[in-house]
C-alpha cells in the first residue's frame, strides 16, 4: 500500500506542475514548495528545538492558532515552525508574528519527509484536524519525535475504515494522542483499538473568545447603528446572499443591513452597489452625515469582520447557497443568532447551533423573511447562541496540558 501511495504522490506532484501552467494558485504552491528547503537553510537554527505545527490552509491554522499563542504566552523563548499545504494560508500568514519560521510543506513523498525532519530539530509535531501524511509521519516515528494531532474529526466513510483502509488505519497509531472535537469520532477510533484519544473540542471556540475580549470599538460602525433596534450584520456574503438581503432590506425601510461580502474588490462592491440602487454607503468612503442616513454599509475592508457582529441583532454568515457557510462562531459569541443557506451539514457546529435553537437556516427569500420578523421580535436566540460558544471553550487549556507531558 506504501507503494501505491508514493506512486500516487508523485502522479499528484506531475499534476500541480501542468496546472502550474494555467493556474494561479497551482502555481504559487509549486514555487514555494521549490523554496522551501532553501528558506528552511536560511531561517531555521540548528542548534534550537522547534515545535511543528502544520495546518492545510488558513481554516485549519484558526484551530491551531489558540494554542500557538498560548504556548508563546507561556514561554516566549520556544520556537514555532508553522507550515501550510495552500497558498491561501500560506500568503496571508506567512509574516505571522508568532512563529519563528512560515513555509509551505512538500509534498509528502519519502525524498522530501527524509530531507525536511533531518533539517530541522524537531521538539514535537502538531497536525491539525486532517492532516495525516505517511512519509512525514514515518521520517518522525524514526526521529523519535511525539507527534499529534488536534481539532480532528473523523467519520466512518473515512479511508481509515474502509476494508482496504487497514494501512491507513495504522498511520493514527504513529500519533502520541488525538484530540478530537467530538465524542463520535472518539468512539469510532476506540472500537478499532486507537486509545490514545481525548475529546477536547474544537479551539475555534476559544478563539473566538479571546477576539470577542479584546475587540475595539469600531466608530463608524457606532455611528451607522446608532440606536437602531433592527440592524443586520452580514458577513462573508456571495451574491446569492446578497441579493436575499438587499430584496429583504428594501422591503423593509426599518431596518439596517451591514454588508461585509466575502470579496471586497471593486467590481464586486460595484455590483452590490447597483443591487442597492445606490442606496447604500461604502465603509471607507462614508462621512459621519452619510453614515446616519444610509440603512445600508458596505463593509469594503478586510480584518473588521470579528468586531462588527457585536453591533448587529441579527448575524447572516454568506457560503451557504455554496459549498459551505463561513464562519458562525465569530457572531455567535457575541450573543447574536445566525442565519445561514441550506449548505452547513458538514459544520458540526453550525449543525449544533441549530440545534439549541441559536442558528437558523433558510432556503429561500420567504422563509429568510420569515426567520428575520420573528427573530426581531423575540431576542432569545441570540442567549442561545451565545451560551453555545462559552460552555464549548476550554479546547486549548487541555491540549496544552497533553502537550507539555
Amino acid at each position: 500500500m506504501r507503494f501505491l501511495y508514493n506512486i500516487g504522490i508523485y502522479i499528484y506532484k506531475l499534476g500541480i506542475a501542468v496546472s502550474a501552467l494555467f493556474n494561479k494558485k497551482a502555481a504559487k504552491l509549486l514555487k514555494g514548495q521549490r523554496e522551501t528547503f532553501a528558506y528552511l537553510k536560511q531561517h531555521i537554527d540548528p542548534g534550537k528545538k522547534y515545535v511543528w505545527f502544520h495546518a492545510a490552509s488558513l481554516g485549519e491554522f484558526e484551530q491551531g492558532r489558540p494554542v500557538i499563542e498560548k504556548m508563546k504566552e507561556e514561554d516566549p523563548e520556544i520556537n514555532i515552525l508553522l507550515t501550510f499545504f495552500s497558498p491561501s494560508g500560506y500568503e496571508i500568514r506567512k509574516d505571522w508574528d508568532h512563529a519563528d519560521a512560515v513555509a509551505y510543506l512538500p509534498l509528502d513523498t519519502p525524498w522530501s519527509a527524509r530531507r525536511f525532519v533531518s533539517l530541522i530539530y524537531i521538539s514535537k509535531a502538531v497536525f491539525i484536524k486532517y492532516e495525516f501524511w505517511p512519509n512525514y509521519l514515518s521520517q518522525l516515528k524514526k526521529a523519535n519525535v511525539p507527534v499529534y494531532s488536534i481539532s480532528a474529526v473523523f467519520r466512518k466513510n473515512q479511508i481509515f475504515f474502509r476494508w482496504y483502509g487497514k494501512w491507513y488505519l495504522g498511520l493514527l497509531r504513529n500519533f502520541r494522542h488525538i484530540f478530537v472535537q467530538d465524542r463520535n469520532s472518539r468512539k469510532l477510533l476506540i472500537t478499532y483499538n486507537i486509545n490514545n484519544v481525548s475529546v477536547a473540542g474544537d479551539t475555534r471556540f476559544d478563539r473566538v473568545h479571546d477576539l470577542s475580549q479584546k475587540a475595539k470599538p469600531v466608530a463608524a460602525i457606532e455611528t451607522f447603528a446608532g440606536d437602531t433596534e433592527k440592524v443586520i450584520v452580514a458577513g462573508s456574503t456571495w451574491g446569492k446572499d446578497e441579493e436575499l438581503l438587499v430584496r429583504y432590506l428594501q422591503s423593509h425601510p426599518d431596518v439596517k443591513l451591514i454588508l461585509v461580502p466575502h470579496e471586497i474588490h471593486a467590481s464586486h462592491i460595484s455590483e452590490v452597489e447597483k443591487l442597492l440602487n445606490g442606496n447604500s454607503v461604502r465603509f471607507t468612503k462614508a462621512g459621519e452625515q452619510e453614515l446616519k442616513s444610509s440603512n445600508c454599509l458596505i463593509v469594503d475592508k478586510i480584518g473588521l469582520l470579528s468586531s462588527i457582529y457585536r453591533y448587529g441583532k441579527i448575524a447572516y454568515i454568506g457560503g451557504g447557497f455554496g459549498v459551505g457557510i463561513h464562519n458562525t462562531l465569530e457572531a455567535a459569541v457575541w450573543n447574536v443568532p445566525v442565519v445561514f443557506g441550506p449548505n452547513y451539514q458538514r459544520f458540526l457546529e453550525a449543525c449544533e447551533l441549530v440545534a439549541q435553537g441559536g442558528g437558523f437556516s433558510i432556503h429561500n427569500y420567504d422563509e429568510l423573511e420569515g426567520v428575520l420578523d420573528a427573530l426581531f421580535e423575540n431576542r432569545a436566540a441570540g442567549n442561545y447562541a451565545g451560551e453555545y460558544v462559552c460552555k464549548n471553550t476550554g479546547a486549548t487549556e487541555l491540549i496544552i496540558s497533553k502537550l507539555k507531558g
